[in-house]
């Protein structure tokens, strides 16, 4: 270990000084505790699809590394709100 970096070991020296945690009052300590696991929920979460996309345009997005599915998002989201941002056409009957 470098001279520079903290140990990372505990700091009791003997078993007894951990304290019992099936005792009642630590029992009730760790039942109280909220779990909370994984990442937090975002307030507009994503939607899982699966979309088929030419080799040649996912290699594009891909060879910039990783975030290239957060960069597809962007590009889509870009076009709606420019095709939104046009006059809409009338279609030909």
């Amino acid at each position: 270990m470098r001279a520079n970096k903290k140990s990372t070991r505990a700091v009791w020296f003997d078993a007894d000084d951990a304290p019992d945690l099936s005792a009642p009052k630590w029992k009730a300590k760790l039942a109280a505790a909220p779990v909370k696991r994984g990442r937090p929920k975002a307030a507009d979460t994503k939607l899982s699809t699966t979309i088929r996309i030419d080799r040649d345009v996912l290699s594009a997005f891909k060879k910039d590394g990783p975030g290239w599915q957060t960069r597809i998002n962007a590009a889509l989201r870009d076009w709606t709100s420019a095709r939104s941002a046009q006059p809409k056409r009338r279609q030909a009957k």
